[in-house]
């Protein structure tokens, strides 16, 4: 395995130093330099524009326990949907300090949706057993919830947001970080700081079907890898069950989620025959957690010969919908489709990654100066299945940690000296001899159907020996471009998906094995 992917000298490049790096322009990353003292140089790295991320989509809302008498329930609900082997811990710090996290967005700007009352608007999702999901325009609570965190980010005097930067890798000297190597603008350069906080989002790119933003290719995690660092629960990914499936368009890329709020407020599933199919799988029906949700979906079409089922939201007027699902009523319209009259057609696709980085619950890495927020992280506070809208309370809750942390451990204004960094890559340039852009594709359709809702030993085994010849030919090429890093990161986390879901022996949540299931019946 390279250790770095770009040939690099730290003596030669161009270079520049903060108090603190973060890698991604998402909640995660922007909230946590929020959090920071205003007196540390802070850069926000943006691999496309700032509002390019699967924050600015998020449509579902905020998982909290305003009330004190609801903590111990989000515990429970949190742990079940996760199978019980969530961190409880970590489980126990994200639900107590839910309330600060939502109090902090309100000093910041964000305004939740209320009743007529001016009490927050609750809603329910899947799994939950009360009403805690606290919104910000109906089903725009990313959007909205960005829009803010990027207006005081831009506000403030100490935070460089920078776009249009590719992070390649993590940079250390004796053990400890202390920069990164980077594509600005397609040339190499080097930034470095006292500390580092990854918040380089999920893997969605590694599927031909998710609801992520395209540029979510696995980045932050395959640096960690190279770098040495821990890595937690990576065979657990969550498919969302219910994403619009488009008869006219192609089904393969980014596909529009339909939020698990429109189950919440009472909308059913049925198979293409109009049968409502879920009460044969689960008491909770369409309010099950998400793994138990999309298997249902999948065993549903694979039955019927589907490539999707619906969803009937038909019990709600007009007006109630379009006014409490904006996003997802113009999308339907968009594609002749009337919520109150015309059934949804919806199928499975990546959503969430539970795995990543493993860190502490201060969202500390394995090594010193190195930190991890959002989804490119694992607290573990997810398990084996995240319950709906605890993401983004995550991200508040740990990059808020986060900082804490890290205002702790630096005062800003320090002198770094620059280490001698030299990756002696003096390869001949073959990009020509591979098409990265395929490579990708192939991964995609290899990881959809052996490494996705339903999994099985042998196929994996197949697919593994696939990726580990294609990391071995692009390892042979001196990698210079965007396109053949991010090929390159994504057979590597790829990798590492497929071997940990072959050591886990299990299956529980959303490692479904079938080797495992059948074994346990």
């Amino acid at each position: 395995m390279k250790r770095y992917l770009i040939d690099f000298n730290s003596n030669l490049c161009k270079h520049k130093y903060f108090d603190v790096i973060i890698i991604g322009a998402g909640i995660a990353g922007l909230y946590t330099a929020l959090m920071l003292p205003q007196k540390l140089k802070i850069a926000v790295l943006s691999k496309k524009e700032i509002d390019d991320s699967d924050s600015y989509m998020a449509q579902g809302g905020i998982a909290a326990s305003i009330d004190g008498d609801d903590r111990e329930l989000h515990v429970k609900d949190t742990v079940n949907a996760g199978c019980y082997v969530n961190d409880k811990e970590a489980v126990e710090v994200l639900v107590n300090e839910s309330e600060q996290a939502i109090e902090n967005l309100i000093k910041l700007g964000v305004n939740f949706d209320r009743d007529s009352n001016g009490n927050f608007y609750r809603s329910f999702e899947g799994n939950h057993s009360i009403a805690r999901i606290l919104h910000v325009n109906g089903d725009s609570t990313g959007k909205g919830v960005m829009e803010v965190l990027i207006k005081q980010a831009e506000r403030a005097g100490n935070i460089d947001i920078i776009s249009g930067i590719f992070a390649v890798d993590i940079v250390e000297n004796e053990g400890k970080y202390c920069g990164i190597t980077a594509l600005h603008r397609g040339e190499p350069v080097y930034l470095g700081s006292r500390c580092c906080v990854m918040a380089s989002g999920g893997i969605g790119q590694l599927f031909s079907k998710t609801t992520n933003v395209d540029v979510l290719t696995g980045d932050g995690i395959a640096m960690a890898i190279r770098a040495g660092i821990g890595l937690k629960d990576m065979e657990y990914v969550q498919f969302h069950p219910t994403a619009f499936y488009s008869k006219n368009k192609d089904t393969e890329g980014r596909l529009f989620l339909i939020s698990e709020a429109v189950r919440g407020e009472g909308a059913v599933l049925k198979n293409i025959n109009g049968k409502r199919f879920m009460k044969e799988y689960d008491s909770r029906m369409e309010l099950a957690p998400r793994d138990i949700v999309a298997r249902a979906i999948f065993d549903q079409m694979k039955k019927t010969s589907s490539k999707y089922v619906y969803l009937d939201a038909t019990m709600y007027d007009e007006k109630f919908l379009r006014n409490r699902f904006k996003q997802i009523y113009r999308e339907c319209e968009d594609n002749s489709i009337e919520m109150y009259k015309d059934y949804i057609p919806v199928t499975p696709a990546e959503h969430y990654f539970m795995g990543g980085i493993k860190v502490d619950l201060f969202s500390r890495t394995c090594m010193d100066g190195l930190y991890a927020v959002g989804e490119c992280a694992c607290t573990g506070v997810h398990g084996a299945n995240r319950l709906a809208s605890n993401s983004l309370l995550e991200a508040l809750v740990f990059g808020n940690r986060a900082a804490q942390d890290i205002s702790e451990k630096i005062s800003g204004g320090e002198k770094y000296g620059l280490p001698e960094v030299k990756t002696g890559i003096n390869l001949k340039d073959g990009g020509q001899k591979l098409d990265f852009g395929e490579l990708e594709r192939s991964l995609k359709d290899l990881m959809e159907k052996h490494a996705g809702i339903i999994r099985n030993i042998e196929d994996l085994k197949g697919i593994l020996k696939v990726i580990e010849d294609a990391l071995l030919k692009m390892e042979a090429l001196d990698l210079k471009t965007v396109e053949s890093i991010e090929a390159y990161n994504m057979y590597q986390v790829a990798g590492n998906i497929v071997i940990s879901i072959l050591n886990s022996k299990s299956s529980i949540g959303s490692n479904y094995v079938e080797d495992y299931s059948k074994a346990a019946r």
